[in-house]
């Protein structure tokens, strides 16, 4: 027999992780109406689905701005997806809007981690190794350390990996993968430009979609 669920916990749950009512009632019934739970489960879901529609081609999307603090940093933000449909939805633009705020809060370098320069990367290893080893840790002590420093590299530099600005505990990625479970379609991060009034520099970063056949 299934769990009686309070339709307000269902609402509040809908609104809280923007999946179908549907989805939050068996993820409620599953976690005997744990709330909290119930997010996780529809986190994992979520991501499962993004994960089985991530080589599904994206040729359509959208172009989104974003400018912050009195017009002193500027976003510019491609987003993509399957369909002109699925772009012109509010889901849609909404994850737009958030992910090029994101983009103005946290100044990412790359879109993923596989975006990185092998430049950069042997940089940051040379630099951790020497750190580790300055304070006399054994050679395997010190391959350990490194990975733990390169993981939490690609969390500050790689947009799909950080922190999401206004939810802490899901990253840009997972935020995406939440949208790809509910609007069923692939949704991938193109490209972006960030610029900041005096900066010397500027943030340009691109990545190329996967070439692939819908399912």
């Amino acid at each position: 027999m299934s769990e009686k669920i309070d339709a307000k916990l269902v609402k509040e749950l809908r609104e809280k992780s923007g999946a179908p009512m549907g989805d939050c009632l068996k993820a409620l019934q599953e976690t005997k109406g744990n709330i909290e739970d119930a997010f996780v489960v529809l986190r994992k879901r979520g991501m499962a689905s993004a994960q089985k529609k991530a080589a599904r081609t994206t040729n359509e999307g959208a172009v989104g701005t974003y400018i912050h603090a009195g017009g002193k940093i500027g976003v510019l933000l491609e987003l993509n997806c399957e369909s002109d449909f699925v772009a012109r939805t509010e889901d849609f633009q909404e994850l737009l809007k958030d992910v090029a705020m994101h983009i103005a809060a946290s100044d990412p370098r790359y879109v993923k981690s596989e975006d990185v320069t092998a430049g950069d990367l042997e940089r940051e290893k040379e630099i951790y190794s020497a750190q580790a080893a300055a304070s006399g840790k054994p050679e395997k002590i010190i391959a350990q350390i490194v990975e733990g420093k390169m993981a939490k590299f690609y969390e500050e530099v790689c947009l799909l990996e950080q922190p999401f600005i206004k939810e802490q505990t899901i990253s840009i990625k997972e935020l995406i993968g939440q949208k790809v479970g509910k609007l069923g379609e692939n949704i991938t991060v193109r490209r972006f430009a960030r610029f900041k009034v005096g900066a010397p520099e500027w943030t340009v970063a691109s990545t190329k979609p996967v070439e692939a056949v819908a399912e």
